[in-house]
């Protein structure tokens, strides 16, 4: 009888010595309830990888806590499966009519997130705007993935307040919600609202949402899960820097770019950028002959015709406008300059968006 109460306890230690080393489980401290019930709300072309990397810290965080930490579900607009912008269909649990009457029970998500991806201007659902407006107002924190901060400003809440979007839509956004203030970084928390430029930009801001719930000991566990060897800040840059996107070491040239990047609206004159960085006219002619192997004027007026194209693609801006937003003096020396460097009109560039958008849907 002594025996077998000495083998039972042992058999409990060597049990829980195991539990102690397993890496799934919390390194100790009580057991904790449901932290956060999320909806993500897929939109038509959707992003897949800022939806998964969405998700996949909130999987592994509740795998290292050893417990439901945090439960998500699927909504789509009519509550049918949605097709990502790669091609895959994803099914859903709810529709957006069905998630409204939610808000108003003991299902209530506290937080919703909506996700979208390329097209994004097109999307006009007023459901779902409505949805988004009913749950803020209910104090819900809501989100934008990838691109969702478009439809978050469709809804009327980014007015004066910080949000992020992919860099690619980034002159766009801009143009057809001035009063936002949104910035080029990976990820922006104000308040309870929540947009991030997606790709794995979402992956860290849940890592910011998983350290303000959990401490960054769980954090680094993620991440060491995820194989990922940091952790990026929110104010950490979208795209390559220009050293490495562009090839170019000169710092000189670097400086100059980022002058002209910055001056898009109102062009500067050759004479004015070169005084800012301490050279002749001359000399940085010659660098920009050496570095990019055109001209500084001909650079400076492919990266407004590329700012132009942008807003061709993602706006329903007048072609005038778009011309005067990326510096031109007339609609005809626009259409000229963008016809010689993409060999069609911005009349022609619109209408192949125009049928893209219809082939997607």
């Amino acid at each position: 009888m002594i025996a077998r109460l000495i083998l039972g306890m042992v058999g409990k230690l060597e049990m829980a010595e195991a539990m102690l080393h397993d890496p799934s489980r919390p390194s100790g401290g009580p057991f904790r309830e449901l932290k956060r019930t999320i909806a993500f709300l897929l939109t038509p072309n959707f992003s897949m990888i800022a939806f998964a990397t969405a998700i996949e810290p909130l999987r592994i965080a509740n795998r290292m806590l050893g417990f439901e930490a945090y439960r998500w579900r699927l909504v789509s607009p009519s509550g049918a499966p949605v097709k990502a912008s790669n091609g895959c269909e994803i099914g859903v649990g709810s529709s957006v009519e069905g998630e409204r009457r939610a808000l108003a029970g003991d299902k209530r998500p506290s937080m919703v997130f909506v996700c979208s991806g390329v097209f994004v201007e097109e999307f006009s659902d007023k459901h779902s705007f409505s949805y988004l407006r009913e749950a803020h107002q209910r104090g819900i924190s809501v989100g934008g993935l990838c691109t969702g901060a478009w439809i978050l400003a469709r809804a009327g809440l980014l007015a004066d307040r910080r949000c992020a979007i992919h860099w690619e839509n980034l002159p766009g956004f801009s143009e057809a919600f001035p009063r936002a203030d949104v910035r080029a970084d990976l990820y922006e928390i104000d308040h309870n609202l929540f947009t991030c430029a997606g790709g794995t930009a979402s992956l860290d801001m849940m890592l910011a949402l998983i350290g303000d719930d959990f401490g960054e000991d769980i954090v680094n566990r993620v991440c060491e899960q995820a194989l990922m060897d940091r952790v990026r800040s929110s104010s950490d840059r979208q795209r390559l820097p220009l050293r490495a996107r562009l090839g170019v070491q000169h710092a000189k040239v670097l400086a100059i770019i980022e002058i002209m990047e910055a001056n898009l609206h109102e062009p500067l004159s050759l004479v004015d950028i070169s005084k800012s960085v301490s050279l002749s006219r001359r000399q940085v002619e010659r660098l920009f002959d050496k570095e990019m192997g055109r001209s500084p004027a001909r650079y400076y007026l492919e990266i407004r015709l590329d700012r132009a194209r942008q807003l061709l693609l993602q706006s329903a801006l007048p072609i005038v406008e778009i011309a005067v937003a990326a510096g031109f003096v007339s609609a005809s020396h626009f259409s000229k300059c963008y016809r010689e460097l993409y060999g069609r009109s911005p009349q022609q560039e619109r209408a192949l968006r125009v049928a893209a958008t219809a082939n997607a849907a």
